[in-house]
C-alpha cells in the first residue's frame, strides 16, 4: 500500500511532533513537518504532498498567505489544504460547515479520528 504524503505546517513543535507520530503509526501516511510558514512553500515543492495541514496563525507568515502562494503556483495549486486553527472553536467549525476561505478547517485541539477523517475525505 502506498502511503499518502502529508505536510504539516505549524509553528507549534510539540503539536507537530504529536501529529507526525500519531499519523505515522497508522502506517497509512508519510509525514513531513515544517515549523515555519515561510518554509512551507519550498517544503511543498520538494516533498510533493498529497495534502497539507496548515496552521492559520504563525508568527513568520500566516497560513492564508502560505495557501495563497501555493494556489498561485502551477505545481502546487491542486494540492488540497486543510487549515488547523486554535482561533476557531469547534462550534464555529460546525456553523461554517467546516470551510474557511474555501478550504476545510479543523479547530484545535483535534482528535486523531477527526484528523484521519478529514485527511481521507480530502486526499485525491
Amino acid at each position: 500500500m502506498d502511503r499518502k504524503r502529508i505536510l504539516v505546517i505549524d509553528d507549534e513543535e510539540n503539536f507537530t511532533k504529536l501529529i507526525k507520530w500519531n499519523l505515522e503509526k497508522t502506517g497509512k501516511y508519510e509525514i513531513r513537518v515544517e515549523n515555519s510558514g515561510l518554509l512551507g512553500f519550498s517544503a511543498t515543492k520538494e516533498f510533493k504532498p498529497h495534502l497539507i495541514l496548515l496552521d492559520i496563525s504563525m508568527p513568520d507568515m500566516d497560513g492564508s498567505e502560505v495557501a495563497f502562494q501555493l494556489k498561485c503556483d502551477e505545481d502546487t495549486k491542486d494540492i488540497p489544504i486543510v487549515f488547523l486553527t486554535a482561533v476557531a472553536k469547534k462550534e464555529e467549525v460546525e456553523a461554517n460547515s467546516g470551510i474557511i476561505g474555501g478550504h476545510p478547517f479543523i479547530a484545535k485541539p483535534v482528535e486523531l479520528e477527526q484528523l484521519i477523517d478529514v485527511i481521507e475525505r480530502n486526499v485525491y
